[in-house]
């Protein structure tokens, strides 16, 4: 797999990896506001797959020498704060890196 095939996938799952982050607030509103916990199940386990994803897709373009320790440390750091891979996507990632 090239960089940019990489780099693409990365993007992608930055995104996705966004979106997990929203359903997980929406699925622990549900659990703790109205005790409704199935929703919590899935999207716990969602949102876990698509950061370990996100964190191997990184890994690998930090090995491949894409991008630098400063920059792949703060796209790590922007998968633990809520929506953060949307900011680390618009900033780093649409091609102006």
């Amino acid at each position: 797999m090239n960089t940019n095939d990489l780099l693409k996938y990365f993007r992608t799952v930055a995104l996705i990896e966004g979106f997990s982050w929203f359903l997980l607030i929406i699925a622990m509103i549900l659990k703790y506001g109205f005790e409704i916990l199935q929703p919590i199940k899935f999207t716990g386990w969602f949102h876990g797959l698509f950061f370990v994803i996100y964190c191997v897709l990184l890994l690998l373009l930090f090995v491949k020498q894409r991008f630098n320790f400063k920059d792949s440390f703060i796209l790590f750091i922007a998968s633990f704060v809520p929506f953060g891979t949307f900011w680390a996507e618009r900033k780093f990632l649409r091609g102006e890196y």
